[in-house]
């Protein structure tokens, strides 16, 4: 017997018990969401008889579902290009800095304070009041109309996952064959082209993991919204919120749930496609 063979039973053995929180945690209230949606609207919102598929053709008809979904779609996109531009040249200067630990105890402090907290500072930074105008009328500047604005919902989005692309990012950067880029150079390849072709390629698995850690909240976030945009801003968090709340209408809410987790899904089995055939490639 292989000395792998001999290993995959304790392999087998120590996933158990990820996996089963997985199930538990994940795939259960998941399939319980997807089954919540094929009910009708009971006297309290409860789900009841009879089943079917008309919650979801409820929101694919209506035009305001189509917009709340874009529009959610177009932040968890824009945040995730966002972070990419911000948080993928810092993983490389933390990579290469002399203060590592430093860097991703800054990176990493945030989530020692509650996420609504954090949210609430970023009320008090960009109030009329705040820190920002404060610091504006120092340069002769303002005061801006910052807060409620969809300025402040991108800006505490980008600020609230660019961690989860950083740390990815730079766990393959540290891992970077550097010989590949010298080699390129010395060939006579230009800075720029010797960074594409041996540089990118390697850092591909934590962009993937990056962008998907990112992107999935982001795309249904609804806390940010609701306290910096003065709830004029609705995503498809809201709609969820606010059906299993004070709409009272579970079974559309678990509609417009399981219609988020499918185009995520989606979207990320077509990155992971697109990744695994340019890693075949190569």
């Amino acid at each position: 017997m292989s000395r792998r063979a001999e290993r995959t039973p304790w392999l087998t053995a120590l996933a158990l018990p990820g996996a089963i929180w997985l199930a538990a945690l994940v795939a259960l209230p998941a399939l319980a969401t997807a089954l919540i949606s094929l009910a009708s609207r009971g006297p309290f919102g409860e789900p009841v008889p009879p089943w079917g598929l008309h919650n979801y053709a409820l929101l694919l008809t209506d035009p305001l579902f189509a917009r709340v979904l874009t529009r959610s779609l177009l932040l968890g996109a824009g945040t995730t290009l966002l972070c990419a531009l911000v948080g993928y040249p810092l993983a490389f200067h933390i990579a290469a800095s002399r203060r590592q630990t430093l860097w991703l105890l800054a990176i990493t402090i945030p989530f020692f304070v509650n996420f609504l907290i954090r949210v609430y500072a970023w009320m008090l930074l960009l109030q009329k009041e705040g820190l920002v105008n404060a610091a504006a009328a120092l340069l002769g500047a303002g005061p801006f109309a910052l807060l409620p604005s969809a300025l402040a919902v991108w800006v505490a989005t980008v600020y609230t996952f660019l961690p989860f692309f950083v740390l990815p990012v730079y766990a393959v950067v540290e891992r970077i064959d550097w010989t590949l880029r010298d080699a390129a150079l010395d060939l006579g390849a230009p800075p720029l082209r010797a960074f594409t072709a041996a540089v990118l390629p390697q850092t591909l698995p934590g962009l993937a993991a990056g962008a998907a850690l990112v992107f999935v909240p982001a795309a249904g976030t609804f806390v940010i919204a609701d306290l910096l945009g003065g709830g004029k801003i609705t995503l498809i968090g809201n709609l969820i919120q606010l059906q299993f709340g004070a709409a009272q209408h579970w079974p559309l809410g678990a509609a417009a749930s399981t219609v988020l987790m499918a185009l995520a899904l989606l979207g990320l089995a077509v990155c992971l496609r697109a990744f695994g055939a340019r890693e075949g490639g190569r």
